[in-house]
């Protein structure tokens, strides 16, 4: 599984006088590139884990065996941080197609959930599952999933030192003008350590994975 990390390059924080609670605005030093950093997780699909392939016989991959394909797809979140803990809503679409068209059939698929901090360490993990109805003679099928993930505000919360260090006025002509913040070590693993991410895919066996990435 490839994940994302955390990167920051050359950017200058100050806060954002329109930001909801827990947010900074992510400035590069006046050159007009705006980002805002917000304590609600980042929500998206980790490599390789955006499909799955059955085979019937199970053991077998060869192209000829392939017997249902999905894909998750459409993902959507929606983040309530009106609270202590910091709840985000995931929806997400599974688009199916198999092979063997002949009778009706249910396909149970198995989903997880991943709150990732720092860009490496999970801090919890949830699998589900999402249920692909074909009717008979029907090769394609659809359904919805749903998934939550939860952060506690305050582990998403930046310490107040390090906010002072990103959002101090700076001048031109001090020595620290063009310097970034987050160039710092203490600085930039304060701001990964704050930092969420809520990752959802199929969950695939080793086998599973290994077909995904080598294909």
């Amino acid at each position: 599984m490839t994940l994302r990390k955390f990167a920051a390059p050359a950017l200058l924080i100050a806060l954002a006088a329109c930001s909801n609670k827990g947010e900074i605005d992510v400035s590069a030093g006046g050159a007009g590139i705006t980002a805002v950093r917000t304590a609600c997780p980042t929500v998206a699909v980790p490599a390789n884990t955006g499909d799955i392939t059955l085979f019937n016989p199970a053991d077998s991959r060869d192209s000829s065996a392939i017997d249902v394909v999905a894909v998750l797809t459409n993902v959507r979140s929606t983040c309530d941080d009106s609270g202590e803990t910091i709840l985000t809503s995931i929806t997400f679409d599974v688009q199916a197609r198999r092979t063997n068209t002949t009778d009706a059939r249910d396909v149970t698929l198995p989903f997880f959930v991943t709150v990732l901090r720092g860009g490496s360490t999970v801090t919890a993990k949830q699998v589900g599952r999402v249920a692909v109805h074909f009717n008979a003679g029907q090769a394609r099928a659809s359904t919805s999933g749903t998934g939550t993930a939860s952060v506690s505000r305050a582990a998403a919360t930046l310490p107040q030192d390090v906010r002072d260090i990103l959002t101090r006025k700076r001048k031109a002509g001090q020595e620290d003008a063009a310097t970034d913040p987050l160039s710092q070590p203490e600085v930039r693993d304060a701001v990964a350590n704050a930092t969420f991410e809520a990752l959802v895919g199929f969950q695939l066996t080793e086998d599973q994975l290994k077909y995904n990435a080598t294909r």
